[in-house]
């Protein structure tokens, strides 16, 4: 049988799917053995932790509300309400929560309250083999994508790219990340947001820099970080074959352009499969005179000779998906959908 023959077959019958990605593609690169945590049930617990920037207490509330509404019981972390200046505790202390939330036996999850800054102080120091011994599901966005690269290529444990616990839970975001992490399918296709697509702000309007599909496991997330992470070692390494996913808010064209030259300079891009690109929400250009953010991304990615597309829901936007990192994916730039080809839990 051809390979896109068998694809189409494999898309065509769910079950297939998942047990020929599960028994042939469970190996990350350098070897790593692809780790899936657990699906959660209802009443689940989850541990809620602050790794990075200390959230108000009004928002720190407001997150076990909502783990509450979506059904699971919370365990927060020793220090997670503390404050240390722009932090949420000392490196030690946020360090020792994110300990205590793999390796306590009763913990079913690992929630980030919010992102902000603080992660990357904190990696030289994680126990990857505490990590790896107590799979679970660990998710949040943002500064938290120091922790997904850093766990994925330290562990191959499967983290989630996700709303944090003080996100805004409407229907979508609710919907997508209750899918992924309790009632898992594959094939499992990710559509836009209507709402995001009915905002008049150019942000969140889609565009395909490169037409084409792409199948890949997927690696990313904020690209502040991931430039901040270039050249340590956490940054990202092998990409080949992998479709890339990222998103920035709050950044001015050029700092965009800087920070994906950076990657160009660091990572193989042009061996990716494809690149799927959020909503860059409030990153219009302040300078009539500048770039736009879709003329950076067309400079900086269109060269590339992979499939590119702009404007899927994810960002630091209220409707967002939940993006397994670590699974196989295939993206289509054409129709802006990306499409879970194996599940994140088991």
């Amino acid at each position: 049988m051809k390979r896109r023959e068998l694809l189409t077959t494999l898309l065509a019958f769910p079950f297939l799917a998942q047990a020929f990605f599960g028994k042939t593609r469970n190996a990350l690169a350098g070897g790593k053995k692809l780790i899936k945590p657990k699906r959660l049930a209802a009443g689940a617990t989850v541990g809620v932790i602050a790794p990075a920037s200390a959230p108000a207490p009004e928002d720190f509330d407001k997150a076990l509300k909502n783990l509450a509404e979506l059904g699971f019981q919370t365990k927060v972390g020793k220090y997670a309400r503390g404050r240390n200046g722009f932090l949420s505790g000392t490196d030690k202390e946020r360090l020792e929560d994110l300990h205590w939330a793999f390796s306590d036996k009763s913990i079913d999850a690992v929630w980030c309250v919010r992102g902000g800054y603080g992660v990357s102080r904190i990696l030289p120091n994680v126990d990857f083999e505490l990590i790896r011994k107590n799979p679970k599901v660990f998710i949040g966005y943002s500064d938290i994508t120091a922790l997904h690269v850093a766990i994925s290529q330290n562990c191959g444990l499967v983290t989630f790219h996700g709303p944090v616990a003080a996100s805004t839970y409407s229907d979508y975001p609710k919907k997508h990340v209750l899918n992924v992490l309790t009632n898992p399918t594959a094939p499992y296709k990710v559509e836009l947001s209507p709402d995001n697509q009915a905002k008049s702000s150019n942000l969140y309007k889609t565009e395909t820099i490169v037409k084409g599909k792409a199948r890949g496991r997927l690696v990313g997330g904020n690209l502040s970080l991931l430039a901040a992470l270039a050249g340590t070692p956490f940054g990202l390494r092998d990409v080949k074959g992998k479709i890339l996913f990222t998103e920035d808010v709050g950044e001015q064209p050029y700092r965009l352009d800087r920070m994906f030259t950076q990657l160009r300079q660091s990572v193989d891009l042009k061996s990716l499969a494809g690149i799927a690109l959020g909503v860059f929400e409030d990153c219009n250009p302040k300078d009539p005179a500048s770039q736009t953010v879709i003329e950076v991304i067309r400079d900086r990615l269109g060269d590339l000779g992979v499939p590119v597309v702009y404007g899927l829901s994810f960002g630091h936007i209220r409707d967002q998906f939940t993006l397994p990192v670590g699974i196989e994916a295939e993206l289509d730039a054409d129709a802006a959908t990306l499409t879970f080809l194996e599940t994140g839990v088991v």
